[in-house]
């Protein structure tokens, strides 16, 4: 049973989130082939150009260090990634990815089947519309990875 306006009443900022938790839940569906998740997939990433102490890890996934620890001791047991004691520090960690965990990173990085999943109803048009409106949304953030790519120059199963 709906509780409130219906979904043609709801705010932006609702309809956002409502979105986000849809991505987020066919991504992690994608992801679990890989024992991976939304959480666990932007740290190999981020190792994949050089290995990262714990705090530089949670700072550039803006999370805690509680929660990057957690994230990060999943990870060291998938063996997709390695954590030592820093060479000057003792009380850092350095994470770095592992070839296990740069074959998975490279096996499931493409975000076109959970897209699919949640914008495979809107047509090619409408889906590089949201894909601009989204990028001018996140720009004052910094978060986006660059330019955004031509919707004609993108397969139709990564067009979002």
């Amino acid at each position: 049973m709906q509780q409130g306006p219906p979904p043609d009443h709801w705010p932006v900022g609702r309809m956002l989130s409502a979105a986000a938790r849809r991505i987020e839940r066919a991504w992690d569906a994608h992801l679990a082939s890989w024992d991976l998740n939304h959480a666990s997939l932007p740290v190999l990433v981020h190792i994949t150009v050089a290995p990262m102490s714990q705090r530089e890890l949670a700072d550039a996934c803006g999370v805690t260090e509680q929660t990057m620890s957690r994230v990060v001791a999943r990870l060291v047991r998938t063996g997709y990634v390695t954590r030592r004691p820093h060479a000057e520090d003792r009380r850092r960690h350095v994470v770095a990815i592992t070839p296990a965990g740069a074959a998975a990173l490279a096996a499931c990085a493409d975000p076109g089947p959970a897209q699919q999943a949640v914008l495979g109803h809107l047509p090619p048009d409408r889906r590089a519309l949201l894909d601009e409106l989204m990028r001018e949304v996140v720009a004052p953030w910094g978060v986006t990875p660059g330019p955004p790519v031509d919707a004609a120059d993108r397969p139709p199963a990564s067009r979002a």
